[in-house]
């Protein structure tokens, strides 16, 4: 069976449908067996052969994983779970540390793009638990990605009476605006070496992959349900979170972006070329 690196954050919820849901979910662990982690981990799982498949970061595509077409985590606009948080009296061309949330590495890796590229700055990126007042208290910014920056949305209130008055910037909105393309987060990325038979051929794994895509979008309804237990944000948030902050089908915009992502940040050196994306 191919091994599945998958992440249990709310963003993939529509990706993961039939892995997780009848009827298929039965028939697909035939062919697949899951495990959960961060997806600053997926890529290590698969360049280490300990995973088949991933949903992986952007920042840690290599020539040796192919990207599965079709399926992505990206934004159009503001994505909501990925904030970067600055205290008063700073401002983006003057903060000078960052406490940063190492779960997504692309999301660290766009703010690198963003100081270094279009600010000219380098301020420094300090690895700290998520947790906003903490981070705020230690350093000028903060960064926190996925359901912890949902929930201090949330609770913006509460952290700016501890903290006093901050700045809320929607990393998705400062690249949009300033590339006119999406913000690409993630991808399925495949040991190519891994498919065919036995396995899964690249045609089954494409289909499979959007066909879940498809049924969790046309249940978007039952995850609000699932996850309001799950994370303390209201059920209209988690409703707007999934039908319009993220965006799931992999576009020729969102290889572009990807493309001029992986560009800038090779010429900034936060990560290494990759001079052409690697398709199933």
């Amino acid at each position: 069976m191919l091994r599945v690196a998958a992440i249990n954050f709310l963003n993939p919820a529509p990706l993961m449908w039939d892995f997780e849901h009848s009827p298929l979910a039965a028939e697909l662990a035939q062919r697949y067996t899951l495990h959960y982690t961060q997806p600053s981990l997926c890529a290590d799982e698969l360049l280490s052969a300990r995973a088949d498949l991933g949903l992986i970061p952007i920042a840690s595509l290599t020539p040796d994983l192919a990207i599965v077409p079709g399926c992505t985590i990206a934004s159009l606009n503001e994505v909501r779970s990925i904030q970067l948080i600055i205290k008063s009296p700073h401002t983006l061309s003057t903060v000078r540390t960052i406490a940063a949330d190492t779960a997504s590495r692309s999301s660290l890796a766009y703010a690198e793009v963003l100081f270094r590229k279009f600010l000219n700055t380098r301020p420094k990126l300090v690895p700290a638990a998520a947790d906003p007042v903490a981070m705020l208290q230690s350093a000028d910014a903060a960064i926190l990605i996925g359901d912890p920056a949902l929930l201090a949305l949330e609770s913006r209130e509460q952290i700016e009476n501890t903290i006093g008055p901050c700045q809320w910037f929607d990393l998705a909105y400062e690249w949009r605006t300033r590339t006119n393309l999406p913000w690409v987060a993630a991808v399925w990325a495949v040991r190519p070496e891994a498919l065919g038979p036995p396995s899964v051929t690249p045609a089954e794994l494409t289909e499979d992959l959007e066909a879940s895509r498809n049924h969790g979008l046309l249940n978007i309804e039952k995850l609000v349900e699932q996850w309001t237990p799950r994370i303390a944000i209201p059920p209209s948030t988690i409703r707007h979170y999934l039908s319009y902050n993220i965006h799931y089908v992999l576009n020729t915009d969102c290889v572009r972006a990807i493309e001029l992502f992986r560009q800038f940040a090779a010429e900034v050196d936060v990560l290494p070329p990759l001079p052409n994306l690697r398709f199933l």
